[in-house]
């Protein structure tokens, strides 16, 4: 979890240097553009294979004493990935110029903003490609239970970037950027590499490998997450060319990334973490149904009681968050409100996604992989269909594709919970919705909590053109907010409150009592 922690902090480091440099440009919204093709490929070739498939398949030959067997396995994934990835790239960088012209089609991009697009994707595709050898020493190392080193080489993946962009932006311009991310990837690979070889990986890889059993296996487990990662896949890039027929695209399209990235941050440390824990728990209960229904709900109350003040924090602090995170010099102020707009519109679906990965969970537990892919297709249509219609047809701007955001993974939720409830044969009412209605109350008053802080003190008390100023302001007023909250929830009796408290008393080891299942799970067990 630290090293999660890290990353992204890095990450936002790397992103408030960038805004420094280029601001909030449309030169910068090129770069984003020129990073979605190569990204999208890399995660189908290779990601999703070693997110849902590999690290098993590995762990079972290990388990049974056949390491020889699973080194050559893994070396012929990766020798596959490569290839795979290298054919697909190819054709990205001969064609480059036709296929990136999907995100001009409102014109908005000049014949040099074009060019660019080009060059830097073509770049990227290097670094990509160096990236997944790194990405699967951090398999390698998991199946092994070594998690630290792969967290580490990631967060120094970030920091190979700022480096890269500290040491050729002056000479590059926004060059400097791919050219972090090959360095970063170097960085990232050459770490891990010396421990690959410490637990004894050699790399025999197979090239019949259409006889491997081990990676036929690979290849069948890796085919539903593989889809489901496509359509999501598919939902960004279609959602960056409706985003281009807006003026200035790579600037509203890179407002809208930065928006989400804030967005996502509860989403990944809460909503992630807990589903995660809940999953082992969720597994051997499968076929104990009112088991599994109580072990979901606490989940379900735990991750509300957690996400709802984080989303409301946001929607109301969104403008000093956003300028605390990337208020650089050149990040003007236009920029600030607009990011701020957006922001607001997705603080309201916070929730409903860190859900969304809690009841994939669940599916998952229930040997179901179908429905979650159903699911996800559903909401990326609905979203597509709504971004077009907002856009193209009303031509309303970019917050326009924030609510269709929002409002497609609402759907997306409510079918996933109608879907389940029927599976399982329903939740318990009063367990389900008393305990989310006390939390959604006291949530409210907690938003009026910190709204009349903000406004006073920004107001009367605090000069907020200082960062300083404004960092006490957004502490004080999230304070003020937070404290009332946990107030609220011990008042309403929430029994999560109950068991948060106890946890922050032992903030030393909150990592802990987070990461383990019966911990996390046990810890505010609902009583039917």
């Amino acid at each position: 979890m630290a090293t999660v922690i890290l990353s992204q902090i890095l990450g936002l480091l790397r992103t408030r240097l960038l805004f420094s440099i280029f601001g909030p440009s449309n030169i910068l919204g090129i770069y984003n553009y020129a990073s979605i093709l190569p990204d999208t490929i890399f995660q189908l070739t290779i990601a999703a294979a070693l997110a849902s498939a590999f690290i098993p398949i590995f762990s079972e030959y290990l388990s049974k004493g056949e390491e020889g067997q699973a080194h050559k396995m893994a070396s012929t994934l990766l020798v596959v990935g490569l290839f795979v990835f290298t054919i697909f790239s190819l054709v990205l960088v001969v064609f480059a110029p036709q296929i990136l012209a999907i995100f001009n089609g409102g014109q908005n991009f000049s014949g040099s903003d074009m060019d660019l697009m080009v060059n830097l994707m073509r770049i990227i595709v290097i670094g990509q490609l160096i990236y997944i050898v790194g990405t699967f020493f951090s398999a390698l190392l998991q199946s092994y239970n070594h998690f630290f080193i792969p967290g580490i080489a990631v967060a120094l993946y970030n920091v190979g970037i700022i480096i890269g962009i500290l040491l050729f932006h002056q000479q590059f311009g926004i060059y400097a950027v791919p050219l972090g991310i090959i360095l970063g990837a170097a960085i990232f690979v050459a770490l891990q590499l010396p421990f690959a070889k410490k637990v004894g990986f050699s790399f025999t890889p197979s090239f019949d490998f259409l006889k491997s059993r081990g990676l036929n296996k690979v290849f069948m487990l890796m085919w539903p997450r593989t889809i489901q990662v496509g359509v999501q896949q598919l939902g960004t890039i279609v959602l960056a060319a409706i985003i281009a027929f807006m003026a200035q695209p790579g600037r509203t399209n890179l407002l809208f990334d930065s928006a989400k990235t804030l967005m996502f941050a509860p989403v990944s440390l809460i909503g992630i973490s807990i589903a995660q824990a809940a999953f082992p728990a969720l597994s051997r209960e499968k076929n104990n149904l009112e088991d599994f229904k109580i072990t979901f709900i606490t989940s379900f109350n735990q991750m509300l009681y957690l996400i709802f003040p984080i989303s409301v924090v946001m929607l109301v602090l969104r403008i000093p968050i956003v300028r605390l995170i990337y208020g650089a010099d050149k990040f003007d102020w236009p920029a600030t409100v607009l990011t701020g707009h957006i922001l607001a519109f997705l603080s309201i679906s916070i929730f409903a996604q860190g859900l969304i990965v809690l009841f994939y969970r669940a599916f998952y537990a229930l040997h179901n992989s179908f429905i979650p892919l159903l699911t996800s297709t559903i909401s990326t249509i609905s979203l597509i269909v709504l971004g077009y219609y907002f856009v193209i047809i009303q031509n309303m701007d970019i917050q326009s594709i924030a609510l269709a955001f929002t409002l497609s993974n609402l759907l997306q939720l409510l079918i996933l919970f109608i879907i389940l409830c029927k599976r399982i044969g329903g939740f318990p009412k009063a367990l389900l919705f008393f305990t989310p209605l006390k939390i959604f109350i006291a949530t409210f008053f907690t938003g009026i909590a910190l709204y009349v802080p903000i406004k006073l003190l920004d107001q009367l008390v605090f000069d907020t053109t200082r960062t300083i100023n404004l960092i006490f302001l957004t502490g004080i007023s999230s304070l003020i907010g937070l404290s009332f909250y946990l107030f609220l929830t011990w008042l309403l009796n929430v029994k999560e409150a109950k068991t948060f408290l106890l946890i922050f008393k032992k903030i030393g080891n909150w990592r802990e009592v987070l990461g383990r299942s019966e911990e996390a799970i046990e810890a505010a067990r609902i009583k039917p």
